[in-house]
């Protein structure tokens, strides 16, 4: 009989195929022979700087999950970084070797530092083994190429190598660690490829070993026999909307499927798609990898790239949503020994007045020449006082409809206070899973935690929803949780209108909402709740579920 692993399905969909590892990662280079100290160090800057814009070029094409290797590729051209390589290299040191004790030394310097955040190690790893690797006229430590398409096992991988997959090459990605929120897990999805993380034992897979990967169930099978792969092959994927049909139910109840973009790269996908409009404007890529904020007239032109693409329909533009893992190297924050639960999102605009002014400004001015129907919202709002605040800066800066994401369990809890003074919310489900369980969205050791699936986390998203309706203000859900066709299902039930999720994830819960109706959806938010934690929620569904 096969064996079968079980973890969590972070990306819809099955793939079989064989078992391929990822390459790495680079071994400590020697030190070498004597060198033209001159030399070694403008080798050792070019290498950051090429690394620096390889990450780049990957950001701009992972579009809205883009903003962690904007981080990356800004610490690759940090000047410290290649200061303290340069000043090994003087002390007899090759570039390689320079270039490795560097990163250590760099992070030793940033733990030090209470003004700056502490780069994650897996990331800076990442960094530094790129570098190395060019250094050494090696290949990129990352992903083989076996021939033929197949199915990536590891241990976990780096946003900047889960950006940089083709699809038509990886059939499936499966990792040891990892959590349902994690970048790894929201760049898979964005990609189309089936992907399972927080799996334990598959290390014990061997390379070329046939497997097959359900993301859907988070089940990997090894060596399974046709009969199991005709099982699961089986089951009837929902059809698709020729016409891309606004949101709804079977029933007819309206249910808006809006996209989540970062700029006008992710524009074409969610056309394509059918976004009924843009749930979620990341602006914060306009801001990333730069030495000062962008100018007004900056910010004018990339809002007016995505504001023209939807005419007659809504954006929301989300206000600058930097700190924790998104740092700006001109914003200053102090000493922050947790920096996610310290001055990020809405209380730096607080602290910054003058960014949330120019925002705010530019915002305005390319609405006003748009027929696309803008609203603003601010992240990580935690009290009544802080939405207030900042709705009497969108009118004092002519923005007319003005809200707040709900990502925090103060937030959620309150939120018939907080509509008592916006006019709309929108629940950022990836960090309120995240506040809610005290757990890092990285940490693939307490994944299960992080899963949306979590009652106590439904019942915070319930608690809003029936805010919104006693308001009769507009409430999304945007983030991973409704981008599973399951459970956005559940989230209909308990009362969401409005969903926002990666342009990828459309298809597959617009079809899913055709095939129930809306009553079927308030048995399955039923079920769902009943549940002693996800794995139950997500087995009452199934068994609940309405046989089209």
């Amino acid at each position: 009989m096969p064996s079968t692993y079980a973890g969590i399905g972070v990306s819809n969909g099955i793939a079989v195929g064989p078992v391929a590892r990822v390459h790495g990662p680079v071994l400590p280079p020697r030190d070498g022979a004597p060198i033209d100290v001159a030399a070694e160090t403008a080798r050792a800057g070019e290498a950051f700087e090429s690394v620096g814009g390889e990450l780049e070029a990957l950001a701009s094409r992972a579009g809205a999950s883009g903003a962690v290797l904007v981080r990356q590729a800004r610490i690759a051209r940090d000047p410290s970084l290649r200061a303290l390589a340069a000043q090994l290299v003087s002390t007899g040191r090759a570039a390689p070797r320079a270039a490795w004790e560097a990163f250590a030394a760099y992070r030793d310097m940033r733990a030090a530092d209470p003004m700056r955040a502490v780069p994650d190690r897996a990331e800076l790893d990442d960094i530094r083994d790129r570098v190395v690797a060019r250094l050494m006229g090696e290949p990129t430590p990352g992903i083989p190429d076996p021939g033929a398409p197949f199915v990536l096992v590891a241990r976990d991988l780096s946003p900047a190598l889960t950006a940089g997959l083709d699809p038509q090459r990886v059939l499936g990605i499966v990792t040891e660690r990892g959590g349902p929120t994690s970048h790894t897990a929201v760049l898979a999805k964005s990609l189309g490829i089936p992907a399972i993380v927080a799996c334990p034992g598959v290390a014990s897979l061997r390379s070329g070993q046939r497997v097959m990967v359900d993301g859907t169930t988070g089940a990997v099978t090894a060596d399974p026999d046709s009969e199991t792969i005709g099982e699961a092959v089986r089951v009837p994927e929902p059809s698709v909307p020729a016409d891309l049909e606004p949101g709804r139910t079977r029933d007819g109840r309206p249910v808006q499927l809006f996209a989540a973009v970062g700029g006008a790269s992710d524009v074409a996908d969610a056309i394509a798609a059918g976004a009924e409009g843009v749930g979620v404007f990341r602006t914060e890529f306009a801001f990333l990898n730069r030495d000062a904020p962008p100018t007004i007239a900056e910010q004018v032109a990339a809002y007016t790239e995505v504001l023209e693409a939807f005419p007659d329909r809504e954006v929301t533009v989300r206000t600058l949503d930097i700190g924790a893992d998104k740092p700006a190297s001109y914003v200053r924050l102090g000493d922050q020994p947790n920096p996610a639960l310290g001055v990020r999102g809405l209380r730096v605009a607080r602290r910054h007045v003058e960014l949330l002014t120019d925002q705010l400004t530019a915002i305005a001015t390319a609405s006003r020449g748009s027929r696309a129907r803008v609203r603003v919202m601010a992240p990580m709002v935690a009290t009544t006082a802080e939405a207030a605040w900042f709705a009497a800066q969108c009118r004092e800066h002519g923005v007319g409809t003005a809200g707040v994401m709900v990502e925090v369990p103060a937030a959620a809890l309150r939120a018939a206070d907080l509509l008592r003074v916006v006019d709309f919310v929108s629940v950022g489900s990836n960090d309120l899973a995240q506040y809610t369980f005290a757990t890092d969205r990285e940490d693939g050791e307490l994944a299960d935690l992080l899963d949306p699936w979590q009652p106590a986390f439904l019942d915070l998203v319930a608690t809003v929803l029936r805010a919104g309706a006693v308001a009769n203000r507009p409430v999304t859900v945007c983030g991973e949780a409704p981008s599973d066709p399951l459970l956005a299902l559940v989230l209909v039930g308990l009362g969401a209108g409005a969903l926002t999720m990666n342009p990828r994830s459309l298809a597959d819960v617009r079809a899913s909402l055709l095939r129930h109706s809306f009553d079927d959806c308030v048995r399955y938010a039923q079920a769902a709740l009943s549940a002693d934690g996800p794995s139950e929620a997500r087995a009452r569904v199934r068994d609940a579920l309405d046989p089209i």
